[in-house]
C-alpha cells in the first residue's frame, strides 16, 4: 500500500527488519555497512573522530561574545590604520566571507551522504555547525566595522586571486555532487579520495594561511584585537577540521589500500603545488609593497613549509624542504599549549590549552 510518498533520494533507503546486530569489523569510513542509515554509535572504531567530536564539543565559542568596540574606534580613526593596512584586511574578509560557505556546502551536500563511519558523521555535523559560526563572524566583523558589504561579499567575483582560489575548491565537488556518483566504484572512491585532500588538505590547510598571518600580524601590533580574537578561535577550529580530515584520509587508505596508487599521489603533489602557486598570488595581491613584517617573497617560503608539512601529513614526501620564515605563526597555530587570547568571556569557560593544534 502506498503511502501516499514518493522517495526520490536515492541515499535515503527503507529500513529492514534484520536481526544482524552491528559489528565493529564491518565498520569502514566509506563503502562500510549498510547500517549508516541512523548514526549508531556502539560499537565504535574510528575513535580518532569521537575524540574530535569530544574537544570541538569543549571548545564551543560564538563571535558576539568579543567585544569589537576597540576595532570600531581604530577603523573610525582616519590615522589609526594606513591605506595598506586597510587595503590588506578587507582582501582577506573578501576571501574569508566565501571560503568557509564553500567548506560547509561541500561537507553538507556532497561529504557527507557518502560516509559510513557514524562517529565520523557525528564530527562532520560539528564541524558544519562551525562553518557557520565563521561565517556568522566574518558578517559580524563586517556589521560592526561598517565595511561596505557589497564590496567584501562580492570580491570573489570581482578579485582574481580570491576567485581563483575558489574555483579550484569547487572543481573537487563537482563530480561528487552528481547525483549518479557513487564510491563503490574504484574509480568513484578515488575521487572522493581527491575530494577529502582538496578540502582538508588544501582548503583547510593551505588556503587559510596568508589570510591567518594577516590577522595575526595585526594581533602582534595590538591592532583590531576582537576580529583577531574570532581569527584565532577560527584557526583552532581549522586546525581540528584538518586533523581530522588527515586521519580521515589516511584511514581510507588503509581500509582501501588500492587506491592509494602513483597515479593518485601524482595527482596530489601537483593539486598542492597549485593550490601554493594560488595563495602566492593572493599573498602578492594582499602585500604589493609588504607590511606587518610580511612580504610575498616571504609568504612563498612560508606556503611551501607549510605545503611539505601537510605533505608528510599524508605519507607523500615534503618536496619543498623549505624553513619556517614566520616562527610566530607556529607559536599561535601549531603549537600545544594553554593560552587565553583576551581577558573576555569567552576564554573564561574554555581555553585553547584542551586542545593539541
Amino acid at each position: 500500500m502506498s503511502d501516499g510518498f514518493t522517495a526520490t533520494n536515492s541515499f535515503i533507503k527503507p529500513i529492514h527488519k534484520s536481526f544482524h546486530r552491528p559489528n565493529v569489523n564491518e565498520r569502514r569510513i566509506i563503502n562500510g555497512s549498510d547500517e549508516s542509515d541512523v548514526v549508531q554509535l556502539s560499537p565504535m572504531k574510528h575513535k580518532f573522530a569521537w575524540e574530535a567530536y569530544l574537544d570541538a564539543n569543549a571548545n564551543h565559542w560564538l563571535p558576539t561574545e568579543i567585544s569589537m568596540q576597540r576595532d570600531i574606534e581604530l577603523w573610525k580613526d582616519p590615522n589609526g590604520l594606513t591605506p595598506d593596512e586597510r587595503h590588506v584586511f578587507k582582501r582577506v574578509m573578501g576571501f574569508f566571507t566565501t571560503g568557509d560557505s564553500i567548506v560547509a556546502n561541500n561537507l553538507v551536500l556532497a561529504i557527507y551522504k557518502h560516509i559510513t563511519s557514524p562517529e565520523c558523521r557525528m564530527y562532520l555535523l560539528r564541524q558544519a555547525f562551525e562553518e557557520a559560526i565563521h561565517t556568522h563572524s566574518y558578517q559580524y566583523i563586517v556589521e560592526s566595522l561598517e565595511l561596505d558589504e557589497g564590496e567584501i561579499f562580492n570580491m570573489y567575483r570581482e578579485v582574481d586571486s580570491i576567485m581563483n582560489k575558489d574555483n579550484m575548491l569547487l572543481k573537487f565537488s563537482t563530480g561528487i555532487l552528481d547525483p549518479h556518483f557513487s564510491t563503490k566504484t574504484e574509480a568513484g572512491a578515488k575521487q572522493f579520495l581527491e575530494n577529502m585532500i582538496g578540502f582538508y588538505v588544501i582548503c583547510e590547510g593551505l588556503f587559510f594561511y596568508t589570510s591567518f598571518a594577516v590577522i595575526l600580524s595585526f594581533q602582534r601590533q595590538n591592532k583590531l584585537v576582537g576580529a583577531a580574537e574570532q581569527i584565532q578561535y577560527i584557526m583552532r577550529d581549522e586546525s581540528m577540521h584538518m586533523n581530522f580530515g588527515i586521519d580521515m584520509i589516511n584511514t581510507i587508505k588503509e581500509e582501501n589500500p588500492e587506491l592509494w596508487t602513483e597515479e593518485l599521489m601524482t595527482k596530489t603533489y601537483a593539486a598542492v603545488d597549485k593550490a601554493v602557486k594560488l595563495e602566492v598570488e593572493f599573498a602578492h595581491d594582499c602585500f604589493p609593497k609588504g607590511i606587518l613584517g610580511i612580504n610575498s617573497d616571504l609568504f612563498t617560503d612560508y606556503m611551501q613549509h607549510i605545503a611539505g608539512r601537510r605533505l608528510e601529513r599524508i605519507g607523500l614526501t615534503d618536496v619543498y624542504k623549505k624553513e619556517n620564515p614566520f616562527p610566530w605563526m607556529s607559536e599561535a597555530i601549531d603549537i600545544s599549549k594553554e593560552k587565553n587570547f583576551f581577558e573576555t568571556r569567552v576564554t573564561e569557560y574554555q581555553t585553547g590549552g584542551t586542545l593539541d593544534w
